[in-house]
C-alpha cells in the first residue's frame, strides 16, 4: 500500500463539511456515479468470481453503475505483453478465459443486479484483434485494408485491425453482438472510440436496442456534441475538462479557464447530456500517471469538482477509493493485493452520498443551476441549486488546495 499523502490528511478535516445528508437510494442516471472496474487488476485472482465477492464493498461505497473494461477473449497475433490489451478482441460473444467462464460472468451479473447495480460492458466497435473470428470467417471487405490487402491499424496499435463500416454487414454483426449481451441482462455499454465509428451506426443501433430496452444506458468515449444530438448517447466524456484540471493542478491555468470551459460546454451539448468527469481512468492511469502523479496535492480538490460541476457524471476508477498510487501494467497481471478502507474511502463515500442526496448536483436537465458567487484570487465559490435544495462549493485552486461543501 502506498504512503498516505497530504491529500488524505486533508480529507479527514474536509469530511466535516460534507455532513449535509444521508441516503443510498438508487437514483436516475443524472444522479448516479460510475465505477470503472479493471477485472484483471481488481483482485489478486483477477476473475469474475473474485470480483463478485467485492460487490458489497462497492455497494457500501454507493456506486450505481459498474462499467467493466472489456471482458472478451484477446487475440494472440501481434499481442502486446504477456496477456495483451483488453481492447484487442477476438470474439465479441465470449468471455476472456483469464476471467472465468460465461457461467461465472452470468453469476457476477446476477449478483450485481441483486445489489442494485447497473452493469455496462465496454463495446469496442472500431476494431478487432488481427486474428479475430471475423477475420477468418467473414469476407475480406469487413475490414479496412491497404493497397496490398493488409488490414490497417490506428495510431501505434499494432495489435488491432480496423473494421470497415462502409459495409452494412459489419453494422448488422456488431448490432447482433450488442444484442447478445443485452439479452444476457447487461444494462448498456461504454463505447470505445465512439467518434471513430459512424454516428449513423450509433443512432440506428441505439434506437433499435432502446425500442426493446428503454432504460439502456449508453456512454460514449468522445466529446463531439453529435454523440448526443445525432447518435443518441446518454453520456459522453469530458476530456477537455480532464486536461484542464491537470493544467490547473500544475499551475498552468486557473479559474478564468475553468469558467470559460463551463460556459462553452453548456452551449455545445444538449441540456440533458451527461458529461463523464474524472481525475483518472484506465488510459490516464497506465499511460499518463495516477492522479497523484499528475495532480499532486490538488487531487482532492479536482475530485470535488468532478462531483459538483454542472452536467457532470463522476467516475471512480479501480483503486481510487483507497488512494492506490500506482500505474497498472496494461498488458500484464498487476493486481491490487488487498482492499483497505481508509480516509480516501471515506472521502469518496461522502462525495457519492452528496450526489445521491442532493438533486441540485444532478447532471442533465434535472440538475441544479450553476451560479458563481465569488472569485477571489484562486478561490472559486459557486452554487448548484434547484427549488428546495442548494449546495455551495468553495474550492481554492492553488496550494493548499482547500475545499468546502455546504448545504444551504
Amino acid at each position: 500500500m502506498n504512503n498516505i499523502s497530504r491529500f488524505a490528511a486533508a480529507v479527514l478535516a474536509a469530511l466535516l463539511a460534507f455532513s449535509c445528508g444521508q441516503g443510498t437510494d438508487r437514483r436516475p442516471a443524472g444522479n448516479s456515479v460510475v465505477y470503472e472496474m479493471n477485472v484483471r487488476q481488481y483482485t489478486p485472482e483477477g476473475t469474475f468470481e473474485a470480483a463478485a465477492e467485492q460487490l458489497p464493498r462497492l455497494k457500501e461505497l454507493g456506486i450505481d453503475i459498474l462499467w467493466l473494461m472489456p471482458i472478451h477473449p484477446i487475440g494472440t497475433k501481434e499481442r502486446k505483453g504477456t496477456l495483451g490489451s483488453y481492447y484487442a478482441i477476438s470474439d465479441y460473444c465470449d468471455v476472456n478465459p483469464e476471467f472465468g467462464t460465461m457461467a461465472d460472468f452470468e453469476k457476477f451479473l446476477d449478483k450485481a443486479h441483486r445489489f442494485g447495480f447497473r452493469v455496462i460492458l465496454d463495446c469496442v466497435a472500431n476494431h478487432t484483434s488481427p486474428d479475430a473470428k471475423w477475420i477468418n470467417e467473414c469476407p475480406a471487405d469487413w475490414y479496412v485494408r491497404d493497397s496490398l490487402g493488409n488490414t490497417v491499424v490506428n495510431y501505434d496499435w499494432t495489435d488491432i485491425a480496423e473494421l470497415n463500416y462502409d459495409n452494412r454487414d459489419v453494422w448488422t454483426a456488431m448490432q447482433a453482438a450488442m444484442r447478445f449481451w443485452m439479452e444476457k441482462g447487461v444494462d448498456g455499454f461504454r463505447c470505445d472510440m465512439a467518434c471513430e465509428v459512424p454516428f449513423e451506426f450509433w443512432a440506428e443501433t441505439i434506437s433499435m436496442l432502446r425500442s426493446e430496452w428503454p432504460d439502456m444506458y449508453m456512454l460514449a468515449e468522445g466529446e463531439d456534441p453529435r454523440l448526443h444530438t445525432v447518435a443518441g448517447f446518454d453520456a459522453s466524456y469530458a476530456w477537455e475538462l480532464h486536461h484542464l484540471l491537470n493544467d490547473i493542478a500544475q499551475g498552468r491555468k486557473n479559474i478564468p479557464e475553468l469558467l470559460e470551459y463551463i460556459e462553452k460546454d453548456a452551449a455545445a451539448v444538449p441540456s440533458d447530456a451527461l458529461r463523464l468527469m474524472f481525475t483518472s481512468n484506465h488510459d490516464e492511469n497506465s499511460w499518463a500517471g495516477t492522479e497523484f502523479e499528475r495532480m499532486g496535492d490538488a487531487a482532492g480538490a479536482m475530485a470535488v469538482l468532478t462531483f459538483t460541476l454542472p452536467s457532470g457524471q463522476p467516475l471512480i476508477y479501480t483503486g481510487q477509493e483507497m488512494g492506490w498510487n500506482k500505474r497498472f501494467e496494461f498488458f500484464e497481471k498487476d493486481p491490487i493485493p488487498a482492499w483497505e478502507e481508509n480516509s480516501y474511502t471515506d472521502f469518496y463515500k461522502e462525495l457519492v452520498n452528496l450526489r445521491h442526496v442532493h438533486p441540485a448536483l444532478a447532471a442533465g436537465r434535472d440538475g441544479g443551476s450553476f451560479e458563481v458567487i465569488s472569485v477571489q484570487d484562486s478561490t472559486l465559490v459557486f452554487d448548484r441549486a434547484v427549488p428546495g435544495d442548494t449546495v455551495r462549493v468553495k474550492v481554492q485552486l492553488k496550494a493548499p488546495w482547500e475545499y468546502e461543501i455546504t448545504c444551504l
